[in-house]
């Protein structure tokens, strides 16, 4: 504890006088704060925002930022309020700690819901002041380094809470070193075993290929002092959930992996960094399809550098990275770079810190999501995989992986969405659902009389893009009500579920009993202007979810409630004939379902093990359920999605590789 604190104290050295006095204030208003406060490992509480801090001094970052690290704490747990804060160290301070503040006083049905709205109020900080996240994301780093103190099941979903979220803000960010760590750490968590396994595994390809490593950084060093070029060089490797992933997402095994082992190049200037290309290929034989120009085309978090990878002696393949001291600085460190060398910086005023991710946010912060919602939209559009594509006249977009045409035409204009009639695709007419790929150029094709349909709905893949659709089609289309993913329809059906045999046979003549007067004005809420405020809501009896055929019924006071077709509690409502509405479910894929049956030992995650089994294969939990039987094992459903039908052997042997899983049968598809 007194050597954690000495060497706190050391590192406010860079600060000036007046700055350390403040940290050192803050210092001991936290120390008194969380006073007798342990945390679960046995130690005092003090040192998680010591420790915190000391990762932003480190990043370089400002003394407000540091001291609002060391108070982040004090409001959530202790009696210390916000306006006691403000009044002692600032209004700035206060803010940044009332950003990274969790949700405490709001009253939400589930805890994961109120996690979902803690993450949402720190977002939208962030497009306030961008130091908000970056204290975040230091604070799950040293949490996620002590995560072993905690319960098995609480330790796992912080550690997925570290990989689908704050690895990859982090990333998107540019912050790479923490990304790597989060990711890194996060999958020990998860996966210990194969964690192990290729951290052994990279450790042996070290040595083994030390001295070949060495020649080929003299090599290049040599060549590069002759032409003139002064460069740093450096080998390194690839992290160990990257090395991971890339197994999972190419079905291949460690062994197949090539370049697990690279080497960075660091010089002066851009036109050096293509000159020192050029020497690279003319001393080893490049690969062909590795070479990318991310300093003609940064990524979206402005990162910039070439990549190459080549044959050196000994048939090992490396990947070379060439990049100028400024990009390593910005790869490294990402936006908190700026606070290195410049102060008071407000986003606002900050064009080259005006990141899609920040953008994204200040778009979403008024938008009527609830929180789950919102924080799915940021996992889907933000925290994924994003291509480039070219507009005619040859403006770069980024969009995320899977984007189609339609998606492509919101990102421009609405009005270029809402009046489109088709797509070229490098040149060649494609159809508006089909994916698009990197470098392709998009051409729209509009027509004044054309309007969006709702079946864009199935396949569009961006928010924008959704939330641009359903606007339009609540505003000009009385057929449908859009909400909470679902699509409802004026149609009635014309069978109560579950009735189909008492149904008396119509005459042809006969209308169909179509009740257009639930959609009154008065009956359904619309307001004046038109806007439609219907509330849908799933039913809690049945709980339906995607895949499942459902039906609505209207409520009295509670909007629709979206019932499974064969839910029992259905026939016992009073009217339910004339209160039947049509709905289905707005997101459509061809994903393909899958129901299994499940025999297990008595375990306490099990969804949690089919989860990490089915991501690899983008795969995804749609529900489950266990109960125990008279052996004392587990036994029951669950229902998984997957892309490709072909996944299933490699699946089904992945679950039956699960500790404690005895058998499992596939029962519907």
């Amino acid at each position: 504890m007194e050597t954690l604190i000495s060497n706190f104290l050391t590192k406010l050295d860079v600060f000036s006088g007046r700055d350390r006095r403040k940290i050192q204030a803050a210092l001991n208003k936290a120390t008194e704060l969380h006073g007798c406060q342990k945390r679960l490992s046995g130690e005092p509480y003090i040192i998680h925002p010591v420790n915190v801090a000391s990762i932003l001094i480190d990043m370089k970052m400002d003394a407000p930022t540091v001291m609002a690290a060391l108070l982040h704490d004090t409001v959530e747990d202790t009696g210390y309020t916000l306006c006691e804060l403000e009044k002692d160290f600032g209004e700035e301070t206060a803010r940044l700690v009332n950003g990274v503040t969790k949700i405490s006083g709001v009253k939400l049905s589930k805890k994961n819901e109120q996690e979902a709205e803690s993450i949402r109020k720190m977002l939208i900080a962030m497009t306030r002041d961008i130091r908000v996240i970056i204290i975040k994301l230091a604070d799950k780093l040293h949490n996620i380094s002590t995560v072993h103190f905690l319960p098995p099941e609480r330790a796992r979903r912080f550690a997925r809470e570290c990989l689908d979220i704050y690895a990859p803000l982090a990333e998107r960010l540019g912050i790479s070193w923490m990304k790597s760590e989060l990711e890194d750490m996060a999958f020990k968590e998860l996966n210990p075993a194969a964690y192990d396994h290729i951290k052994k595994t990279v450790h042996e390809d070290v040595e083994k290929y030390r001295e070949t490593l060495d020649r080929v950084q003299e090599e290049i060093k040599n060549e590069s002092r002759k032409a003139g070029y002064k460069i740093q060089i450096s080998a390194r490797t690839k992290h160990i959930y990257s090395i991971y992933r890339k197994t999972k997402r190419r079905h291949i095994s460690l062994q197949e992996i090539s370049d697990i082992l690279g080497i960075r190049i660091i010089c002066r200037t851009n036109q050096e960094c293509y000159i020192l290309m050029g020497l690279v290929h003319s001393l080893y034989t490049p690969i062909e399809g590795k070479f990318k120009d991310y300093i003609a085309m940064p990524k979206a978090n402005k990162y910039q550098s070439l990549h190459t990878t080549v044959m050196v002696p000994n048939g090992l393949i490396l990947e070379i990275q060439i990049r100028t001291e400024a990009m390593h600085n910005r790869a490294e460190h990402g936006i908190a770079a700026h606070w290195a060398y410049k102060k008071n910086i407000k986003i606002e005023d900050e064009s080259d810190i005006n990141l899609s991710v920040i953008n994204k946010m200040k778009e979403w912060q008024n938008s009527m999501y609830n929180s789950r919602e919102f924080l799915d939209e940021i996992q889907r559009d933000l925290l994924k995989d994003t291509i480039y594509v070219f507009t005619p006249v040859g403006q770069i977009l980024e969009l995320p992986k899977g984007s189609t045409p339609i998606d492509f035409a919101y990102h421009v204009h609405t009005q270029l969405g809402n009046t489109c009639i088709g797509a070229k695709v490098d040149g060649k007419i494609s159809p508006l659902n089909r994916p698009l790929e990197n470098s392709q150029m998009v051409e729209i094709q509009t027509s004044p009389h054309a309007h969006p349909n709702v079946n864009w709905l199935k396949f569009v893949k961006t928010s924008t893009a959704r939330s641009k659709i359903r606007q339009w089609l609540n505003k000009n289309d009385e057929n449908y009500i859009i909400e909470s993913s679902i699509i409802a329809k004026k149609k009635v059906p014309t069978l109560i579920p579950g009735e189909e045999k008492k149904e008396k046979r119509r005459e042809p003549s006969e209308p169909a009993p179509i009740v257009r007067e639930f959609f009154d004005k008065a009956r359904l809420g619309l307001s004046v202007n038109k806007e439609k405020n219907f509330l849908i809501k799933l039913a809690t009896c049945c709980h339906p979810s995607p895949g499942d055929s459902i039906v609505g019924y209207i409520s009295h006071s509670r909007g629709i409630i979206v019932h499974r077709t064969n839910c029992k509690n259905l026939q016992h409502i009073e009217d339910i004939r004339d209160r039947l509405i049509e709905v289905e479910w707005e997101i459509s894929s061809p994903r393909k379902i899958y129901t299994f049956s499940i025999l297990s030992r008595e375990v306490n995650n099990l969804f949690s093990e089919i989860e990490n089994i089915l991501k690899p294969f983008s795969g995804h939990l749609l529900k489950g359920n266990l109960h125990e039987n008279e052996k004392n094992l587990l036994e029951g459903e669950f229902m998984i999605e997957v892309n490709r039908a072909k996944d299933l052997y490699k699946i089904k042997k992945g679950l039956l590789s699960i500790p404690n899983v005895l058998q499992i049968r596939m029962i519907e598809s």
